[in-house]
């Protein structure tokens, strides 16, 4: 069982799009003036970032205000369903959730992303870090919140929000999972 001290896993705030490019909107950015308020009192160690730019770009106002430096780690990236648009790609992606070895054309499986960001975790638990960021994207964070709790699932995924945070605390056997993330509802 990984050990770790404090994660606080975020999911990106409201962007242009799903492009790797793709900026925060005006309403994602003042959402990553919230995030950097909601950290403000906090002492953090390390910040990782997935290096597509609404990720980065969520977490940028609280490093201008506390100096820390991002790392970009391609393993944060986010899921890739398929390289073929699909039409019915919200069911498919329900069905990843069920079947997590379910692999579609030119994608990876549940199952691999999780791994990608288990990783990911599993190097911040080795690390000296008492308190660590991780700033990634819905599928992702949904796959490592699963990873903890098998009974997450896709209606857990549907009702997250741009953004989200999620604390994760390992203490020897018990896994406490909490979401500490307001959204503010318009």
């Amino acid at each position: 069982m990984i050990i770790l001290k404090k994660c606080y896993l975020i999911r990106h705030c409201e962007a242009e799009g799903q492009a790797a490019d793709a900026p925060l909107t005006a309403k994602g950015m003042k959402q990553a003036e919230r995030i950097a308020d909601f950290f403000s009192s906090m002492h953090v160690d390390r910040i990782i970032s997935s290096p597509f730019r609404r990720a980065v770009q969520s977490i940028v106002p609280f490093t201008e205000k506390d100096g820390i430096k991002i790392e970009t780690d391609e393993r944060l990236t986010e899921r890739e369903l398929s390289d073929e648009n699909l039409l019915n790609w919200l069911e498919k992606l329900e069905a990843s959730f069920e079947d997590m070895t379910l692999r579609y054309a030119g994608g990876e499986s549940s199952l691999e992303a999780m791994k990608r960001i288990v990783a990911v975790l599993e190097e911040i638990d080795k690390s000296d870090a008492e308190t660590s960021v991780v700033v990634t994207h819905g599928n992702l964070l949904s796959l490592a919140l699963k990873y903890f709790d098998r009974e997450f699932g896709f209606e857990d995924w549907r009702n997250l929000s741009n953004p989200d945070i999620f604390l994760l605390q390992i203490d020897r056997d018990q896994v406490v999972i909490q979401r500490v993330w307001e959204p503010v509802r318009n």
